[in-house]
């Protein structure tokens, strides 16, 4: 299991980036008048941005979230493929494997921004197609840098790199090392991707390669199935920009493809988003997660991506942001809070169990602990502290407050269920917080189900309630040690000698 703190750390994957490397540069000012020599803006430029563009920004995005990449493509013999050179240079985790070439420039878009708005983009390339020199060079390199790699990415964004030899041999060699293959296209013709574990168009080049309509999730489903067939692609995920994005596998029943909507969010820039997304994309399948868990991950990424402005990446602490954020929102969209008696904080059943589907989904493990947590003192913040690291995602259910009288006498509790859902949400070990009126938590375990369970070694682990129906469902039991000399009893019996 990954560590608790950074159930997504990717520091030990490589993934290979292949396609059209280019340089981005953004050129920053103010308009304040007209030419007098032509009825166009005047922008005072005052800052110069250059970054890694195209294929480029999939590598940075790799890097950002925590990942190794190894970047391959092509450069000119030119200032603008010196200045890709010199970037590289300052990038540790991205090792350049790029061809130089005399045959064409150095792919560059330079874009003009006053304030927040792109007023003008400028661009150098070339259309030639590849040529057979280049994509003997290209696929050269491209055996070298395999054997090293856990996932190989095709990022085309049409300027000839992928050629169809190209993409083909690339993904055969993969394959042939069980590697898996992720491929962002250009082409109509997803024939050229024959192999691939996913591919990953936008709608609007769904519609295009599928020669069909791809508006609603029914049209995608049916057009992605055909295109499966007709290319021996093992599955598509279709990015819809708000709408979110749709996976659809190939084997799979009709009713078994998978959706997740965007969050609402201000949104000011969308260029670099596909680049994003195949990115974390690939690195959750290489950490073994399942395509419908790297979905929500990709989802989450480029939710970060799109609210910056310019060619943008996503670390791993904006995405594990982005992941809670969405939750809450679909919490909020389901009634999930406020939970039993309206009580803020504290989630209904069918929420939480809303919410473990979603982590399940994002492939977090879910623990669970449980107690009345009247009087929070230090054996409980050891208890929740041991509890979250044995777990990505943390449930607190708490003993209601006529459960908690039932137990611990008419006296009890000192601090209604309201105060104590308040308290232990805000606590940061526990991501979520819900309540039980039994006098045990055996029902809402069995609802639930949880993959740990945690309680104080003042248990065994066979008499811990609940535990049978964690293990029979594959999950685990595990005993905290306790704090000497802390207990709610102990501090309410010392506050009335007192």
């Amino acid at each position: 299991m990954m560590e608790a703190d950074n159930p997504m750390d990717f520091s030990a994957l490589t993934i290979l980036c292949i396609g059209d490397v280019m340089l981005d540069r953004f050129l920053h000012g103010d308009i304040d008048r007209i030419s007098p020599e032509a009825p166009v803006p005047v922008i005072r430029l005052r800052e110069t941005r250059e970054m890694l563009g195209g294929a480029g920004n999939v590598a940075s995005n790799i890097a950002s979230l925590g990942g190794r990449a190894v970047l391959l493509g092509l450069v000119g013999a030119d200032a603008a493929g010196a200045r890709v050179g010199h970037i590289l240079e300052g990038q540790s985790r991205i090792a350049p494997a790029l061809v130089q070439t005399a045959r064409r420039p150095t792919v560059s878009k330079t874009r003009f921004v006053a304030g927040r708005q792109q007023v003008v983009r400028a661009d150098e390339e070339s259309s030639e197609a590849l040529h057979a020199d280049e994509a003997a060079s290209l696929i050269a390199a491209m055996d070298a840098a395999m054997g090293g790699v856990d996932a190989v990415v095709f990022s085309d964004y049409g300027k000839g790199v992928l050629g169809p030899a190209v993409v083909r041999h690339g993904i055969a060699a993969a394959r042939a090392r069980g590697i898996p293959v992720f491929v962002d296209p250009k082409n109509d013709d997803f024939s050229d991707y024959r192999g691939a574990t996913c591919v990953t168009p936008n709608a609007r080049e769904m519609a295009r390669a599928a020669r069909a309509p791809a508006g609603t999730e029914a049209e995608i489903e049916a057009a992605a199935r055909r295109l499966m067939a007709e290319a021996g692609v093992a599955a598509i995920l279709v990015t819809r920009s708000e709408k979110g994005m749709m996976l659809v596998e190939a084997g799979v029943a009709a009713d078994a493809t998978h959706s997740v909507p965007a969050r609402a969010r201000e949104v000011f820039d969308v260029s670099g988003a596909g680049d994003t997304v195949i990115a974390a994309l690939a690195l959750a399948v290489a950490s073994g997660r399942s395509l419908v868990q790297a979905m929500h991950i990709a989802n989450a990424a480029a939710g970060v991506v799109v609210s910056k402005l310019g060619t943008a990446t996503a670390d791993i602490a904006e995405v594990m942001h982005e992941l809670s954020a969405q939750d809450a929102q679909a919490n909020a969209q389901a009634g999930g809070a406020p939970g039993r008696g309206g009580v803020p904080g504290l989630l209904t059943w069918d929420a939480a169990r809303a919410l473990i589907e979603r982590w399940h989904a994002q492939g977090f493990s879910v623990g669970f602990t449980n107690g009345c947590f009247d009087i929070l003192h230090p054996g409980h913040v050891s208890l929740l502290a041991f509890a979250r690291g044995q777990c990505d995602r943390l449930i607190l259910a708490l003993n209601t407050d006529a459960s908690v009288a039932r137990l611990k006498g008419p006296e009890r509790p000192v601090n209604a269920l309201a105060q104590r859902a308040a308290v232990m949400a805000a606590i940061r070990y526990v991501d979520a917080v819900v309540a039980f009126d039994e006098d045990t938590p055996f029902e809402l375990i069995s609802a639930l189900v949880p993959d740990v369970l945690v309680k104080g070694a003042d248990y065994s682990v066979d008499a811990v309630v609940g535990g049978d129906v964690v293990r029979a469902a594959g999950g685990r039991v595990v005993l905290a040690e306790l704090v000497p000399g802390q207990s709610t009893t102990g501090i309410i019996a010392k506050m009335r000698v007192g």
